[in-house]
């Protein structure tokens, strides 16, 4: 039996982003129109009092006025539960994305690397990785973003270039 999946939407400084939950936990956060943005939304229901969205606008509100510190950021998210929707593989890469810093940057490479260590496998694909990545469902509270390219370039994110430029600039001191 599936349980009801509430959404709203949320203004933010880079643009609306539509929130998913159901059974009290966050499923999704995709910015308005995004790639990889749900196709099948019209059974949704539409509840921007549900639970958990407002831990969620507090988080953001945390995030965008710059005051989003590790601790702060760890204090907001104990009180969101996160139940993206995904393959074990998936699920372990986007376990990974949820331990890079505030303001921190890491790669493809790194990430596969950390994965293969938790599955206990003897490697993996920085391409599968990137995948992973670039499917996950709960942009910005599990920070895809962060994650670049070996030679430090920007590349694959599902929101665009421009908004991953801006949150990253954002997270190392910079305005939005």
């Amino acid at each position: 039996m599936n349980s009801t999946i509430y959404t709203c939407t949320i203004a933010t400084p880079l643009g609306e982003i539509r929130a998913a939950a159901e059974d009290e936990a966050l499923t999704g956060l995709w910015f308005t129109g995004q790639k990889y943005f749900p196709a099948k939304v019209d059974s949704w229901v539409e509840n921007a009092g549900y639970g958990v969205f407002d831990a969620l606008r507090s988080w953001l509100d945390a995030y965008f006025s710059g005051s989003d510190t590790a601790q702060r950021s760890a204090e907001i998210l104990s009180g969101i539960k996160l139940a993206p929707h995904g393959t074990a593989y998936q699920k372990a890469v986007w376990d990974q994305l949820l331990k890079i810093p505030y303001g921190a940057t890491t790669t493809y490479g790194e990430i596969a690397r950390r994965v293969a260590a938790a599955l206990k496998q003897s490697s993996a694909s920085a391409q599968a990785a990137g995948g992973a990545v670039g499917h996950n469902p709960i942009s910005l509270v599990i920070p895809c973003h962060r994650v670049i390219g070996a030679d430090g370039s920007l590349t694959g994110y599902a929101g665009g270039l421009d908004r991953k430029k801006a949150l990253l600039e954002m997270e190392r001191g910079g305005t939005l």
